[in-house]
């Protein structure tokens, strides 16, 4: 019998299941945008019924696909008035992912019942053979007054399927003792650390955290996030295959679709960025490929990256004028990617390894993250040119592919794009940018002062 790659037995059994961890919410509209689900496809296939158990009708299911729990893509398929049977589910799954289920089934049909054919799920016993060396873990989450939220991510890390780690959370700036108390709650039940960082800015406790860890390896995951159980043990993978990497990332995939404006994130680009699922390597070797100037990120994300020891000190550490608490709002992380690559390092792009955000659930917060993201990115720039001016004109002779791009962009590359998305956002997102150079002039002395 085949295992889990922990070695356990592996059970095919287990079923289909909602991402949704959160406690029951109250409907907020007569319609579900999408119910999200996890599918193995060694477990038989759901029926996906058109009312929710609250009453709201579901219009959508967002399912990410797996194959003995390595993920191989998601989907996003209409929900008809009388409920998705297991058979439109499957058609949806093998019409949308047909390269990726290729490797795997062949031309035979993808079939329903969970009766795939295999014997040693490659891919479990890959794992269970890296848990006998795996190395030690510090899992960093920064935060800052949002116990409800922190509490759940650190749910998740408590259950990770992985044998030496331990968890950092950084309270950032506090105003009370919301945020200890839920740590003390929770080291009751495992390896969970308490550090105060007094300065605001996320950047000031990620640097924060470099400087407790000397010599470890980190994994950060953002507090508004849940972690899947193997994400660990797929960061381990990839550091073990790589051991060139530098940096590890990983996809963020939402957590819960209960809102338009979470749908609208997702058909925006989300965290995922439509990077899909296939592994790639950054480096010295892909500079023709792909500029670590642009697209950025088109690698990484800062809430799923893991940094091997010394990486972070070597780039400088954390821009404090970047990040959330910034006039920039972010973009520290989109920052750190580039001074690795341009400093000669390497980015592995790591699919498997999953965690799952909650994004805002209104058109204003949606609106805001868009900016703000557009923001941060002109930020970014604006202090990679500030410290290395000799870039100045690589970055002038990719501005011509960005305004192009951006043009481009009107309409969202959506797996099924709906009439009713906001076709201001991309505008938010260049007025942002526009905003970004002056929002990062503004933090830097806005950080000195802090510093003083």
């Amino acid at each position: 019998m085949s295992d889990d790659g922990l070695g356990r037995p592996w059970a095919p059994a287990r079923r289909a299941e909602s991402l949704l961890t959160a406690p029951p919410i109250t409907p907020i509209a007569a319609d579900l945008p999408a119910v999200v689900l996890d599918l193995d496809l060694a477990d038989p296939l759901p029926s996906v019924p058109a009312v929710h158990t609250d009453g709201r009708r579901v219009r959508q299911a967002w399912a990410l696909v797996r194959l003995f729990t390595e993920p191989l893509g998601t989907v996003l398929v209409d929900v008809p008035d009388a409920g998705l049977r297991p058979t439109e589910l499957g058609a949806a799954i093998q019409a949308g992912l047909a390269e990726a289920l290729r490797p795997h089934l062949g031309d035979l049909p993808l079939p329903i019942d969970g009766h795939v054919p295999a014997t040693e799920p490659a891919f479990l016993a890959s794992r269970r053979a890296l848990m006998a060396t795996a190395p030690h873990l510090t899992v960093v989450v920064c935060t800052r007054e949002r116990p409800g939220a922190l509490a759940r991510c650190l749910d998740s890390l408590l259950v990770q399927d992985y044998p030496a780690y331990r968890i950092l959370v950084v309270d950032n700036a506090p105003t009370s003792e919301a945020t200890a108390e839920v740590v003390r709650s929770a080291a009751r039940r495992g390896p969970v650390d308490y550090l105060r960082e007094p300065n605001p800015g996320l950047s000031h406790a990620r640097n924060a955290a470099v400087r407790s860890a000397p010599g470890r390896i980190l994994a950060w995951i953002d507090d508004d996030e849940v972690a899947d159980r193997h994400w660990l043990a797929e960061v381990a993978r990839a550091l073990a295959e790589h051991p060139e990497a530098d940096v590890v990332s990983g996809v963020t995939l939402p957590a819960e679709l209960e809102t338009r404006a979470q749908l609208w994130f997702e058909q925006f680009g989300g965290h995922s960025k439509r990077r899909g699922f296939t592994p790639d390597v950054f480096g010295p070797h892909s500079v023709l490929r792909q500029s670590p100037l642009y697209p950025v990120p088109p690698f990484a994300t800062g809430a799923n990256m893991v940094f091997r020891p010394g990486v972070i000190q070597r780039i400088g550490m954390f821009d404090t004028a970047l990040g959330a608490g910034t006039p920039a709002t972010g973009a520290e992380d989109t920052l750190a990617f580039t001074q690795v690559l341009i400093s000669g390092g390497t980015i592995v792009y790591q699919p498997t390894a999953l965690t799952y955000r909650y994004h805002d659930r209104d058109l204003d917060g949606l609106r805001q993250h868009v900016a703000g993201h557009g923001t941060g990115l002109a930020a970014a720039c604006t202090s990679l040119l500030l410290s290395r001016p000799g870039l100045v004109w690589r970055a002038l002779a990719l501005a011509p592919t960005a305004l192009r791009d951006l043009a481009a962009r009107e309409t969202p590359e959506a797996e099924t794009p709906r009439d009713d998305f906001p076709r201001d956002l991309r505008r938010a997102e260049r007025r942002g940018m526009l905003a970004g150079p002056r929002a990062y002039l503004k933090g830097r002395r806005q950080a000195k002062r802090a510093t003083r």
